[in-house]
């Protein structure tokens, strides 16, 4: 049985972004579920590097949903949002003592699904 696409909903996503998912979610819990202009009010007042790259992605998905499924600018809600971890890089220096630590160098991969409520 074959699974219908819902031709209400349009998803973004930036991978690979050189930030902590944990600094990265503490600004997209404040956009989840509102509507796209209020959200994009939001991210381009706040003082945070992951309010930059956010808001490069919801304007990214604004478009695909306007462009590819002719959905209205101002009934659009951003259904999803959320934040994975990705990769991380391991990096090594010497230590005190002869020791050798690590510094880990955290990625995370941001994903909007934006549409219509209803």
């Amino acid at each position: 049985m074959k699974k219908e696409k819902d031709k209400t909903k349009v998803k973004a996503s930036a991978r690979k972004i050189r930030m902590s998912a944990q600094k990265a979610r503490l600004v997209i819990d404040l956009i989840r579920d509102k509507k796209v202009s209020d959200a994009e009010a939001i991210l381009s007042n706040l003082n945070k590097k992951a309010a930059r790259i956010i808001l490069k992605v919801l304007i990214s998905a604004k478009a695909n949903a306007i462009n590819n499924l002719q959905l209205e600018e101002e009934k659009l809600y951003i259904l999803k949002a959320y934040i994975d971890e990705g990769t991380v890089l391991k990096r090594h220096f010497f230590d005190s003592r002869s020791h050798i630590g690590r510094r880990d160098h955290r990625t995370c991969h941001i994903n909007i699904i934006v549409g219509i409520k209803g």
